[in-house]
């Protein structure tokens, strides 16, 4: 007679390697219901994993296929997204459950393409995802997903945005407001007043994850961001140049002042591989964002390589998420992505869930 425990055994030897926690550990067993002819297990993973929920229900069905051959075995593996406790307990934002910052210290690091393709892979594992261009000054997302030059978002009753769709993600940004060629000649309290308008009277539609793309550095809109802004954690894009890691830590630092975890790190142009001979090098030194990661407690999510064919992509319109999903760079974003979830999952992961906070016109 096959009971509970034995089930549970298996299950506790499945090890996710994003969690990086057996599933029983993890709490994502929901239910397990044994008789003398069937077994039914059914999971559901802390994070978005359309894709690779998949896989661990193929595995896990058939070791117990394997194990209980006189059963007839059934596992399901769904997913939810929580939304998690915020820096300094901010209320939460209507209709978004977590919101991650992507930035850097310096620009020319690759974060505007980093949070695009960083969204885009969230959302092909299923995920509802929106994305904010918070770069007041060179607003760069519209180019990034191929939004039409002079697209403006549509409004409702006069004071709400509705954002734009792109990819299947929702996007704002201060490009739809304005022209390509109108500088935003504006001082820093001009600007952050903008960035919370755009933030809070944007009517984002039920988001697992809105991620925020914001300027270099580590001024007003990011002081702005991190304690007016329910931030739930950020991600911190560098290269392993020395002068960028040296930035890279001032922004890790800014976010620890104001209490906002950082999931980790996404090292970009690690290295530059000869597409002529294929000889791989590193030519703007190697293990920075590694050694970085570990000064700071936090996880290295992901290295990517100086390619042409990001650049390209991006200025296409057609980031490589969705322009090449096979591709091996495709699966690098997907794997940052997927370690991003899981460790944001894992912020809180004892706590009862939160509301997000609804607010009606009234």
């Amino acid at each position: 007679m096959v009971d509970q425990s034995q089930i549970e055994e298996i299950i506790k030897g499945l090890i996710d390697p994003y969690l990086e926690q057996d599933y029983v550990s993890c709490g994502s067993v929901q239910s397990i219901e044994v008789d003398d002819q069937s077994i039914v297990v059914k999971l559901t993973l802390p994070y978005a994993s359309g894709y690779f929920g998949g896989g661990v229900q193929q595995m896990l069905q058939g070791q117990l296929a394997s194990e209980f051959d006189d059963h007839k075995v059934s596992v399901e593996v769904d997913w939810l997204v929580r939304a998690q406790k915020t820096a300094n307990n901010l209320p939460g934002l209507k209709g978004v459950k977590n919101i991650i910052a992507v930035a850097s210290g310096k620009g020319g690091v690759g974060k505007s393409t980093t949070s695009a393709n960083l969204a885009l892979a969230m959302k092909q594992e299923g995920a509802r995802v929106g994305l904010l261009d918070a770069d007041i000054y060179g607003p760069s997302q519209g180019l990034m997903l191929g939004v039409a030059e002079n697209t403006r978002p549509e409004t409702k009753d006069e004071k709400y945005f509705i954002p734009v769709e792109a990819h299947g993600l929702q996007v704002m940004s201060m490009a739809f407001l304005v022209t390509d060629n109108t500088p935003m000649v504006w001082r820093g309290p001009m600007v952050s007043g903008a960035l919370q308008q755009l933030l809070t009277q944007t009517l984002w539609d039920d988001l697992d994850y809105l991620i925020i793309d914001l300027p270099p550095g580590t001024g007003d809109i990011q002081l702005t961001l991190s304690q007016k802004v329910p931030v739930t954690a950020s991600v911190i894009v560098t290269t392993p140049q020395d002068l960028a890691l040296l930035d890279a830590k001032k922004g890790i630092e800014m976010f620890k002042k104001v209490n906002v975890p950082v999931l980790g790190v996404v090292e970009n142009m690690s290295t530059h591989i000869c597409t002529n001979c294929g000889h791989e090098e590193p030519i703007f030194g190697e293990g920075g964002g590694d050694r970085i990661a570990a000064e700071y407690g936090t996880s290295l999510l992901g290295e990517l390589p100086l390619s042409l064919s990001i650049r390209e992509k991006a200025d296409s319109g057609k980031p490589s998420v969705v322009d090449d999903p096979e591709s091996p760079i495709a699966m690098m974003y997907l794997e940052i992505a997927r370690r991003s979830m899981a460790r944001l999952a894992l912020q809180n992961q004892n706590q009862d869930e939160i509301p997000v906070i609804q607010m009606s016109d009234d």
